[in-house]
């Protein structure tokens, strides 16, 4: 650049294109508005574009260049980011000993200049051509740049994913073809979850956990109660993907602080499933869990829960009592809600009136009272019993025991002639009863109304394809079980390979074990009395109780499931493997 810079409207005047008068006014209005005199000139129209650049480029000591004779070459493009040809308005022309040649539209705009040094690392020489010129070249060459690219990008993406769902890798196959898709098209996110619930819902799975992580967003299915991670998604397509599904289960997708609940209702194959779904903000983004509520879950029977035979006639005798209590513990997605539905399908005939209170109702069957919790307007579980009550039901199912008023009521109800279903959260049959006294229910209520507790877990079956005799059982896990040397020479143990059946497990739907207390005389006398869990228990295996253990036992010797299987569920404190 030129040292000594002339004035603009000098050197208009002396070219002759612009007379002293024109100059003078047009320096006043300058002046006056704050505006370049160039752009006062164009404005007024006593200028062009063209002779304003070249008298500028005189003005700065800069070379012209015109654009339709003398465009930049296409690899020249590429010396600079496209973001920063746009931003700045200037165009690359090439390298010349170190040094980059860029046409720029401004000399005055030091910090264009600077950025691009900064960025390139490299010091320019400057050109100059008109604004709207090097505008126009941009959007025509980038824009045919670009299109080029994107077809190749398409291409190559499209091969990619063909790539990824040949090698089983469906989610990410889709993710990446959504991703390419950009935030105009939503047909591709659609797809995206689609496939995840679809999944899903082919491979068994109980629950959908999508879960943001640092750099990912992990999905995983629970298959037979335990997690295996399906697939992961790229962090950009969180966004869209938890909005998409917020947006199936009718949350508010503007809410990111607080957790939120919804359903969606799908049809899969041929099927209805609904779907109860759960959003919780993290550290990286909402973890969203997605639990597969399929109507034939709970449509199995008594006979397919897994009862030993001794255990079903008991099971069989305790539900068809007139009254009392039946309770059901063990943790929770152990089956307990399972469980007292068959028995409630079972007892559900035109002679009894069944209902039932329950957060949430998550499956509806006809011929039965339920009733939804809804605390939010106060309709609680201890306000549906009593009003329940007023129904003049044969059969009462509440859907957890929770405190001592719903534990109160579900005693009055059963000394009063119904017949009550519950569960509980206990470890073991026994210790629910120290767990109502503990509660604030007396001890008297608690004996005289409870006709009986079961205990249960669920436990994962061996794969029938795959199923093999395993010829080297794991020794630590026979101690555990109490099993000997004589006992693996009446019955083999069996194992599951992993097949395309069970997705490489080895392991291929479930079924329970159960402890099962009646309770009798003595055990009745030792609740009155407050007794120890460990003294009721004692009394219960006296009086016929099988222990979890032994109920899975029995399982592993009939080959249904293996000891791995039945120490990971049983395995007590203070127990190592």
């Amino acid at each position: 650049m030129a040292k000594k810079k002339r004035h603009l409207g000098e050197i208009l005047y002396k070219a002759g294109l612009v007379d002293k008068q024109a100059i003078i006014e047009a320096h006043r209005t300058s002046k006056a508005s704050g505006k370049r005199l160039g752009d006062v000139l164009l404005e007024k129209g006593l200028i062009d574009e063209n002779t304003l650049t070249k008298a500028i480029a005189k003005q700065f000591g800069l070379k012209y260049v015109n654009l339709d004779k003398t465009p930049p070459p296409p690899d020249a493009m590429k010396l600079v980011p496209e973001d920063l040809i746009r931003k700045h308005n200037v165009l690359p022309l090439g390298m010349d000993n170190g040094r980059l040649k860029l046409v720029i539209n401004d000399p005055m705009d030091l910090d264009a200049m600077d950025s691009v040094r900064f960025r390139m690392n490299t010091e320019l020489d400057c050109y100059l051509a008109s604004r709207s010129k090097i505008r126009q070249f941009i959007e025509d060459s980038l824009d045919q740049v670009k299109g080029e690219e994107d077809d190749r990008l398409k291409h190559s993406i499209d091969a990619t994913a063909a790539e990824l769902a040949e090698a089983g890798h469906e989610l990410q196959a889709e993710a990446l073809r959504a991703e390419a898709a950009g935030a105009g098209d939503d047909g591709p996110i659609v797809r995206l979850v689609n496939l995840i619930i679809d999944n899903a819902c082919y491979v068994r799975a109980s629950d959908v956990h999508i879960e943001p992580m640092v750099d990912r967003v992990r999905i995983r299915y629970r298959l037979d109660g335990v997690c295996f991670e399906k697939d992961s998604i790229p962090k950009n397509m969180q966004s869209p993907l938890l909005a998409r599904l917020k947006i199936l289960s009718g949350m508010d997708i503007a809410e990111r602080r607080l957790p939120q609940d919804g359903r969606i209702k799908r049809t899969v194959g041929s099927q209805d499933i609904d779907f109860r779904v759960s959003a919780l903000p993290g550290n990286h983004g909402e973890s969203i869990v997605l639990r597969i509520l399929r109507p034939d879950a709970v449509n199995i029977g008594i006979k397919a829960l897994g009862f030993e035979p001794d255990d079903y006639d008991r099971f069989q005798k305790i539900i068809r009592r007139p009254n009392g209590i039946f309770l059901v513990t063990g943790p929770t997605g152990s089956g307990k809600t399972t469980t007292l539905y068959a028995a409630l399908q079972e007892l559900n005939k035109p002679d009894k009136k069944i209902i039932t209170a329950e957060d949430p109702v998550e499956y509806n069957f006809d011929g039965m009272n339920q009733c939804q919790v809804r605390e939010g307007i106060g309709l609680t579980f201890d306000r549906i019993l009593r009003a329940m009550l007023r129904q003049a039901p044969n059969i009462i199912l509440i859907g957890e025991i929770r405190d001592g008023t719903v534990a109160d009521i579900a005693i009055q109800a059963a000394l009063t002639g119904h017949l009550v279903f519950s569960t509980l959260h206990t470890n073991d049959a026994p210790s629910a009863i120290t767990r109502l006294i503990d509660m604030g229910v007396k001890p008297f209520l608690v004996a005289s109304s409870i006709q009986a507790i079961m205990a249960q877990r669920l436990i994962r079956v061996i794969c029938k394809n795959c199923k093999v005799v395993n010829n080297d059982p794991d020794p630590r896990y026979l101690r555990l079980l109490d099993i000997t040397p004589d006992d693996l020479k009446k019955h083999p143990i069996y194992k599951g390979e992993g097949c395309s059946q069970c997705q490489g497990i080895g392991y291929k739907g479930r079924i329970a074990i159960f402890e099962m207390a009646e309770l009798n005389n003595e055990i009745r006398e030792l609740a009155f009395a407050k007794a120890p869990t460990t003294e009721i228990r004692k009394a219960s295996i006296a009086g016929g109780m099988r222990t979890l253990r032994n109920d899975g036992r029995i399982k592993v010797f009939n080959g249904i499931t293996t000891p791995e299987e039945i120490a990971r569920i049983t395995q007590t404190e203070g127990e190592a493997v």
